[in-house]
């Protein structure tokens, strides 16, 4: 994509450093700590999707199962109220990745999908959450020649359409857009803070206790069950279920199949009704592009466009700091490819900048397993899309722990791993040297180089 001449810094840089999503007058107030001893049936470690639908189906499951639920600073805070708000029926980070990756239970993997999005706006419903949830699915748009041919072989089942180009620029006007395919049910746009305290407010409802700002420390196991160890005290469960995304995981030997890659995202002022008109986009679904470094973007329910995505930053040594939230180059580059995409929007100003760290391993979607014993799950490594599959996530945390087999534990995406990433230096050289392949490749019309070819033979790759 080929930036404008023009200078957008300083519109972004007039916006506030902050998510939008948690920028709200109404947000919930601090819970208490959790100090001392205490002791239930369930603990989780984590107040992100993947803890909070953990316990909610947890209590829905078993009502007189005590389940405790400790988050190290607020609900939501983190990746949960950071994204771009797509809660997608893909528990594999997309078709194509779960096609090549699970080809002998790809079909099973769809509809497992799809009933854990059904069953994600019917709990919206049921619980009241007020997360502007929008039925609206997706659209993949191609914005170079090489991408159009793969678009048309993507739109292969029920409720997907192939857009040409008159198609896609009167669903959306874009100059740079060649076709696009629509998804018409395959994903909801949602505002995902108010997703995460609607979910902690029905926890509570049915019981759940929540404690925030308890960080976890460690974890060890005692004759009857798990010790978590606290920052000022010890939790005792008999199980625990791991929602701890791209944090250092508490099972040491975890730590490696997990690096943290920090995204970016923008949020422009609400548009006016001539500049929501200059781009139609009447059905609101959410839009990613199609390079192998791509945009992913969306209407909020107040016509702002959050804007995010293509560059995947990763720090030596996994680092995690709030420091890296805020990233200028990349918030540059962000308004320079938004305004080469919506021309017309020229000199709208961005309300919002920030970045987050996502939880990224080697196979692009989650990983599932047990320790201690089977007394301890986990769920880690989405790598994207985890709005969604991290409901599916927390019913395979809580069919391990119940030590039975269902449909959920015999899949291969439940069994199998990632392959995990090597020690530093070699982790930062390897994402170094793919992004840059990747950025050549989109150059080149898609070519994939001599380490890209590698990397695919190895099942092994990074996106961003």
């Amino acid at each position: 994509m080929t930036p404008p001449v023009r200078d957008h810094s300083r519109l972004v840089m007039a916006a506030e450093p902050k998510p939008f999503w948690l920028d709200r007058p109404d947000t919930p107030p601090v819970r208490e700590r959790l100090r001392g001893e205490a002791a239930c049936d369930l603990a989780v470690i984590g107040g992100g999707f993947t803890g909070l639908w953990t316990a909610l189906l947890a209590k829905e499951s078993d009502p007189e199962r005590s389940v405790v639920l400790v988050e190290g600073d607020r609900v939501g805070w983190a990746a949960s109220g950071r994204n771009g708000g797509f809660c997608d029926a893909s528990l594999t980070h997309g078709a194509a990745n779960g096609r090549h990756r699970f080809p002998g239970e790809f079909t099973a993997l769809q509809r497992l999908g799809a009933e854990n999005l059904d069953a994600t706006e019917a709990a919206v419903a049921r619980y009241g959450i007020d997360c502007e949830l929008e039925r609206t699915g997706t659209i993949g748009v191609a914005t170079q020649e090489y991408q159009v041919a793969g678009l048309r072989e993507a739109a292969d089942g029920d409720g997907v359409a192939f857009l040409d180009t008159d198609a896609i620029r009167a669903e959306v006007n874009s100059p740079i857009y060649l076709a696009g395919v629509w998804d018409k049910a395959g994903a909801a746009m949602v505002h995902p803070a108010r997703l995460a305290w609607g979910l902690a407010d029905a926890c509570e409802r049915l019981g759940v206790r929540i404690a925030e700002r308890t960080p976890a420390t460690g974890l060890a196991a005692d004759a009857d069950g798990v010790r978590v160890r606290l920052r000022e005290g010890v939790l005792r469960a008999g199980r625990v279920a791991l929602g701890t995304s791209a944090f250092p995981a508490l099972l040491r030997r975890l730590r490696p199949y997990i690096v943290p890659v920090y995204d970016y995202v923008l949020v422009t002022e609400p548009l006016s009704r001539a500049q929501r008109a200059s781009i139609s986009w009447r059905n609101r679904q959410g839009i990613g592009d199609s390079g192998h470094q791509f945009h992913y973007y969306r209407l909020t329910a107040d016509d702002r466009i959050l804007w995010g995505g293509y560059d995947a930053i990763y720090h030596f040594g996994r680092g995690l700091r709030s420091a890296y939230d805020q990233r200028p180059d990349t918030f540059a580059r962000l308004a320079d490819h938004f305004f080469t995409t919506f021309p017309q929007l020229e000199g709208i100003g961005f309300s919002h900048r920030w970045g987050g760290a996502i939880d990224t391993c080697s196979r692009f979607c989650a990983f599932f397993g047990t320790a201690h014993r089977g007394r301890v799950a986990y769920a880690l490594g989405y790598t994207g899309l985890g709005v969604g599959a991290s409901r599916f996530g927390a019913r395979v945390m809580l069919d391990l722990l119940s030590d039975v087999r269902t449909e959920l534990t015999e899949l291969e995406l439940v069994r199998s791993r990632p392959v995990p990433f090597p020690p530093e230096p070699l982790a930062y050289l390897g994402i170094q040297a793919t992004r840059w392949s990747l950025a050549s490749a989109d150059r080149h019309g898609g070519r994939r180089n001599l380490w890209l070819r590698a990397l695919d033979t190895a099942r092994l790759g990074f996106d961003s």
